[in-house]
């Protein structure tokens, strides 16, 4: 392909992404195929010989989109959003047209970043510690959530290694939570170290509490282990629970070799916002935490990937992963003028994916963001309205920004036992979950089955919550029809 037949396939290409979201909301929310069903429509081998570039782009429009379920559909309620902006877009094929790989020798990518995550710091009101212009902390842009956390765990291990020498990898304990995400336990799993889940209580909004962590702390320090670092949510993914970093923080205070990572992946955008600042406890993720991290490309209107995380002291992360073969290094490194970012993550090379939020920022700047956010906790905040009113419908946990998890319980169920209302709910949600034109999620809570409804698509109005709300009744009424005759 030559510059020219690239142009005409690009204005294509366009044209017909443009066609894809002018006829999203008429989609599924759900893709309708069947495992299997690419490879049966596809050749075993790559063709001999090339082909013509349009057959190809047909067949992306003919395979391919059936085949994916669009996150960014307006009734698209699953999961936490996933940012679908035509900003990012085009941020990333700008950064596609210059593919290097990112690292010293490239410092517009570099410098860039440095920048943006400073915006970024600033944006959600984080202390000036966690900036790359402070020359001590900083920010960095991650591929995940997953990977800030590993990041911060083997930062902490290294740290925690260094101040108690002799002490053996299978005396270390990594803490989470028993509503944290899984990206605790992951990262325990490809560290090879123990994972402990603290337990977490309805009664307490499934937050951890310090009493819990300081509980733990002493237990473990009996049997001879060594607890090193605690990962504390803003935001959880199974009931959007904050745990009470406030309190983790007083009881880190006698514990200063325990590292706090603060996974925000979702709710940390909500951080833009001031009126949200205190129930996402940023006083005390700037007293308190080592670590910060949330997801751009979740609520943040930024594509996948980009996962923001700002660490206090920058010298952790590149103590713990900074390896220089001479053929690494440059006159710039040498001297410490430039930040080096592949001793900041697990990879070498790395995607120009501050181009992204960099366009998206200064599109829709500071006001902009916080609209967005405001509107999607505004439609939740609808939602909840609809489900208080309802007496069929129960909210499990207390609202989380943009998050209800809710069930359904009927009136006559006072004295049913959680199994039974377990396996309504459980016939309830086949039936949502069958359905193509709405998508939300399930969950476990503490043996409680619930149904979790998350808004943040950018394109949801009010219209989609009534029309949500009309099907999910719809949906109850026959479960609940169901139910009673089983149970007779």
């Amino acid at each position: 392909m030559d510059i020219e037949q690239f142009r005409k396939a690009g204005y294509q290409a366009i044209d017909r992404i443009c066609d894809y979201y002018y006829s999203l909301e008429q989609r599924p929310v759900v893709s309708q195929v069947q495992p299997g069903y690419l490879r049966e429509a596809l050749p075993e081998n790559a063709p001999e010989k090339g082909e013509d570039f349009q057959f190809i782009a047909d067949d992306y429009q003919k395979l391919i989109v059936p085949g994916m379920s669009p996150w960014q559909h307006p009734s698209f309620f699953a999961f936490f959003p996933t940012a679908g902006t035509f900003e990012s877009m085009l941020g990333d094929l700008y950064s596609s047209s210059i593919p290097t790989p990112g690292f010293n020798v490239i410092p517009a990518s570099t410098e860039l970043e440095a920048v943006v995550m400073d915006w970024g710091a600033k944006l959600f009101g984080l202390d000036s510690r966690f900036l790359n212009s402070s020359e001590i902390g900083g920010g960095v842009i991650q591929t995940s959530a997953s990977d800030s956390a590993l990041v911060a765990v083997v930062a902490a291990r290294a740290r925690y290694i260094r101040d108690h020498p002799g002490v053996k990898q299978e005396d270390l304990i990594l803490y989470t939570t028993t509503q944290t995400h899984s990206l605790g336990l992951k990262a325990g799993i490809v560290l090879g170290l123990t994972c402990r889940a603290l337990e977490v209580l309805l009664d307490d909004q499934f937050a951890l509490r310090g009493s819990t962590l300081q509980d733990a702390l002493e237990e473990d320090k009996k049997r001879g282990k060594h607890p090193f670092i605690i990962i504390a949510t803003i935001g959880t993914t199974s009931s959007g629970a904050v745990d009470r970093l406030n309190e983790i923080g007083e009881v880190v205070k006698t514990y200063p070799s325990l590292w706090i990572h603060v996974d925000a992946a979702w709710a940390g955008v909500t951080l833009a916002c001031p009126e949200f600042r205190e129930i996402a406890m940023l006083d005390s993720i700037n007293k308190y935490a080592d670590s910060f991290c949330t997801n751009f490309h979740k609520w943040g209107l930024v594509n996948f990937d980009a996962s923001g995380m700002w660490v206090k002291d920058r010298k952790h992360l590149t103590n713990a992963l900074d390896i220089t073969p001479e053929f690494l290094r440059s006159k710039h490194g040498d001297a410490g003028t430039v930040i080096d970012y592949r001793n900041w993550h697990l990879g070498l090379g790395r995607r120009f994916r501050s181009l992204k939020l960099w366009f998206v920022l200064r599109s829709y700047g500071v006001e902009g963001f916080q609209k967005y956010i405001r509107s999607t906790i505004q439609l939740n905040d609808y939602f909840v309205k609809l489900v208080r009113s309802s007496p069929t419908f129960h909210l499990v946990t207390q609202p989380s920004f943009a998050l209800t998890v809710f069930r359904l319980v009927p009136a006559s169920s006072a004295s049913t036992d959680t199994t039974a209302l377990n396996t309504l709910n459980e016939s309830f949600y086949s039936r949502i979950s069958a359905r193509q034109d709405i998508w939300l999620t399930q969950t476990k809570i503490n043996g409680v089955f619930c149904i979790r409804f998350a808004v943040g698509a950018a394109r949801t109005t009010k219209e989609h919550i009534d029309k949500a709300w009309k099907l999910l009744n719809e949906e109850a009424e026959i479960a609940l029809a169901d139910w009673v005759v089983i149970s007779n």
